[in-house]
């Protein structure tokens, strides 16, 4: 079973920001900036060509919900969204990196930002 697997069905830690039947919606522990998320299928897709589009579709809705989420609460001054597939993509689970950009970022723990995006 692969590590988001085991994450999906807890049986491993994540900071979890948001979740429904489709998708989980937790920090990564690896960020590029403050409040990296990673938005995971909960069933496993490989990549991008397995994956349906009324699936996809719908990601792009939580990555919207994300992107204000990230704006309200941690003010980001952009967000670049990015998806890798078989070369370059470590775990063979379908996701999208949401990582938030600054002008001027003041590096904060995981359990901080945490915090604040759920508060």
């Amino acid at each position: 079973m692969c590590l988001f697997c085991k994450i999906i069905n807890n049986e491993e830690k994540s900071y979890t920001i948001y979740e429904d039947d489709i998708v989980k919606v937790f920090m990564n522990i690896f960020p590029n900036s403050n409040g990296h998320l990673l938005v995971v299928t909960k069933k496993h897709y490989e990549n991008f060509l397995d994956i349906d589009l009324d699936t996809l579709n719908y990601i792009n809705k939580i990555i919207k919900k994300m992107y204000i989420l990230l704006k309200e609460k941690l003010n980001i001054d952009g967000l670049t969204i990015s998806n890798n597939n078989e070369l370059g993509q470590e775990i063979k689970h379908f996701h999208i990196h949401l990582i938030p950009r600054y002008e001027k970022e003041d590096k904060q723990s995981i359990e901080d930002i945490y915090s604040i995006l759920k508060e």
